[in-house]
This record gives C-alpha cells, structure tokens and sequence, in this order.
C-alpha cells in the first residue's frame, strides 16, 4: 500500500513536470527560432526588435512603409547576413575593445556638438538605449574590419586606370554632376540553373511593369530587392559618376531624372536603376602654408616642463632678434629638418598632425607658436608664408583614386557576400517570415 508521503512526493513530481512543460511552452512560443544559420541561430525575439527599430526610423523619415511581411523577409536576410559575417569574423579573431566603442561613440557625439551624456539623452529620447547603439557599432565595426581584411588586399588601383577615367570621363577641373540613384536587385545565385534565371527574369519584368506604371520606386525596392540597400528603398545616395559601379556608370549620362533603365545583367543577378535626382558640384581649392618649426623631444633627462621652457626661452631669443633658422639648426631635435633651419617647406592640409596643424591654422604670417606639444615633442612654430591655390587636378585625381577603389570594394563585396550565402547552411524555419 503506497503511503501519504510517497503520495505527496509523486503529485510534487507531477506538479513540478508540468509547470516545466508549460513553462518550457511559454518560452518557445515568445522566444523560438526563426532560422538557423550555420551553427548558431537567430530568434523570432531579435528579428522582432529589428522590425521595430527600422519601422521607427523609416516612420522617423516618413518612408513609405512595405507590407509587414516583406519587410520581415527583408530584415531576417539581414540578420542572416551579419550573423554569417560575424561568426566568421570570430573564427578569424576580430574584437573590438569596450575603450574602442567608448572613442568611437564619443567621436559621433562631437561631430554632433553634444557631449556624450547629451548624446546618450539624445538616443533615448529616439527611443534607443544606449547599449544598443553600442551593439550596433560593434557590430558594424567588426563587419567593416572582416571585409578589409577579406576584400582590403584584392583591390589596386592604378595610375593608367585614374588617367583613363580623366581622359574617357572629362577633363580635370570641369565641373562635375552629382547623381542619386535608386537600385534594385534580383539576385541570381552562382551556377544557378536556367529554370532560376527564367524565374528572376520574370520578376525583373515584373518589377519593371511596376515602375512603369508609376508605382512607387523606394516600396518596390523594400519588396523585392536582394540589395544590402533595400531598407533605405534602395537609394544610393548622392554619387558623382567615378562613383558610380562601372556596372551602370556607361548609360547613367543618358538618362534623367526620373528614368528607369532597361535591366542590367552582372554575376550578382538582374540590376534596375532609376534616376532619382541629377546636380552639379565646385572645383577644389586649398590654403598651402610655408612652416617650420623647431621640435623638442621628451627623454629621462628632459620632461614636458623642460621642454616647454627651453622653447619659451628659444622663442624669447628670436622676438630679440636671433635668427629662427639659426636656432632650428643648433637645438632642434628634428634633424631631417634643422639642416634646413627647420623648414618643413609648403605643407597642404592634412600633411601633418592635428595639433601641430591646428596651432599652425591659428598663427598669423611671422608670428610664431607658443609651445606646441604633438606625438613627436614640443614644437616652436612659425609660419612664413600662405597662398591658395587650384588643387582642382590633384584633387581630382584623388577622388578619382578613392572612387575608384571603393567601386572596385562595392562589387567584390556584392558578390563575396552573394558568395558566403550561397555556401553557408542557413535555414528559414517556416513562419511569417
């Protein structure tokens, strides 16, 4: 005969069971698993609080909303698509430090004259926590620095290429124009069969169709583009045409605003682009600056006290009529320099440090620094001459060169990612996703 105790014992196991059971029932159905990706996974939790954080910066901007369940579509690839850079970014080592955020975050507040409480206030009253704009950098930061380290050595950029943009694109120091593209694209994976490539053909008509009757370009964009831009309906921005992928660069000239293009076939898939907005932009000019300096360095023996005071006293001497070159030669820790009286010769912006530039800005012609202190030293600084001049071509081909680099980066990277998710095991676990 069972006894009370043991009774008691199996209806606490019951009891306890079921409130596992049902515990364990809740949890799934807040918090299940929208998909797997490679050996980790994304929850409906994740994707739910990404949804909302997009809706409120699109609502934030008036954006024409997709319906729900594109944008849910959209936004899980989304997340598919960091979860597969971030796990590989942690195979490969990539961190990123809590001091490194700190002076990134800090470096965004200053740029928005907000101090970083002002700046946390801010993203509060948006709606964000500051943790999660964290996450967010984080994130971006190490996606950047993986796709540097995967793509960053794969891109050259050549003198004859620079030169043959200039002569086929127009001559230096024209003035340029400005487009504002909207893309969207039906990817087509690689080796895809001739059944997909008819499938995403009939889309490409389809979306075309659309367009055509007037439809709008950013909601189709959020619907049916595979593009990393179609939450921001597919706009590109503003992109002078050496920024423009070489991909739709030849017809752009031809086309106003307003136009949709014919599709565009390329490896990736099938491409649309729409004319959204054309403008023209200035020629370059710069402030070059005649400078030299006499430089004291820091050791056991000589500290920033010291430093300092022996600039003063340098500096006492020349406002009594010793020559500053002179000076630079005899006490000048800057060799490479002081033979030549510490000239630095004609220095454009950007050539030397911050602060050392900064103090130079802020001095009058003849006048010289009160002591300076750089990465290098302590500095005496005086500034001879300034002219401006048209750095129009210099310039030019500058831009060129970053331009054309970073078109170079935007396609390997579109098809390095096409790539990593075409080879990665991801499933979409059925849902309204």
């Amino acid at each position: 005969m069972i006894n009370d105790n043991v009774i008691k014992k199996m209806l606490m196991a019951l009891l306890l069971c079921c409130a596992v059971l049902s515990f364990t029932t809740t949890a799934e159905v807040l918090d299940r698993m929208v998909a797997v990706v490679e050996d980790d996974v994304i929850l409906e939790s994740e994707l739910n609080l990404e949804v909302a954080t997009i809706l409120q910066r699109m609502q934030a901007s008036k954006a024409q909303l997709p319906p729900e369940a594109m944008l849910r579509k959209q936004v899980l690839e989304k997340l598919i698509m960091d979860k597969l850079q971030r796990l590989m970014a942690e195979k490969a080592g990539i961190t990123v430090s809590e001091e490194m955020l700190t002076t990134s975050a800090l470096e965004i507040a200053e740029r928005n004259h907000l101090s970083l409480e002002q700046f946390r206030a801010e993203l509060q009253n948006q709606g964000m926590s500051y943790k999660a704009f964290l996450d967010n950098m984080r994130n971006e930061i190490i996606i950047n620095q993986l796709r540097g380290r995967e793509l960053g050595g794969r891109i050259k950029v050549t003198d004859r290429e620079i030169d043959h943009y200039l002569e086929t694109e127009g001559k230096v120091g024209s003035e340029d124009i400005q487009y504002r593209l909207g893309h969207i694209l039906v990817a087509v994976r690689e080796g895809a069969s001739a059944t997909d490539i008819k499938k995403a053909q009939e889309k490409v008509n389809q979306v075309l169709e659309k367009l055509r009757e007037g439809q709008d370009f950013g909601k189709l964009a959020m619907s049916y583009s595979d593009d990393a831009n179609a939450l921001k309906g597919g706009d590109l921005g503003w992109r002078a045409l050496r920024d423009i992928p070489s991909l739709f660069s030849e017809g752009i000239t031809r086309m106003q605003a307003g136009q949709v293009a014919d599709a565009i076939r390329s490896p990736s898939g099938f491409h649309i682009i729409k004319m959204l907005e054309i403008k023209g932009i200035d020629s370059h000019t710069i402030t070059k600056t005649k400078v030299r300096h006499i430089l004291i360095k820091t050791n056991e023996l000589i500290d920033d006290t010291e430093a300092s005071k022996r600039l003063l006293e340098l500096k006492k001497r020349i406002e009594d009529g010793d020559d500053f070159a002179a000076l630079a030669r005899s006490h000048s820790d800057d060799k490479g320099t002081a033979i030549k009286g510490g000239s630095l010769d004609w220095v454009t912006p950007g050539d030397l440090v911050k602060p050392f530039e900064e103090a130079m800005n802020g001095l009058n012609i003849g006048q010289i620094s009160a002591p300076v202190q750089t990465q290098f030293g302590w500095h005496l600084i005086q500034v001879n001459e300034r002219e401006k001049k048209d750095n129009s071509v210099e310039y030019r081909k500058n831009q060129v060169r970053e331009a054309i680099r970073k078109r170079k980066i935007e396609e390997e990277t579109e098809l390095w990612m096409r790539r990593l998710r075409d080879e990665a095991y991801v499933e979409i676990i059925e849902s309204r996703v």
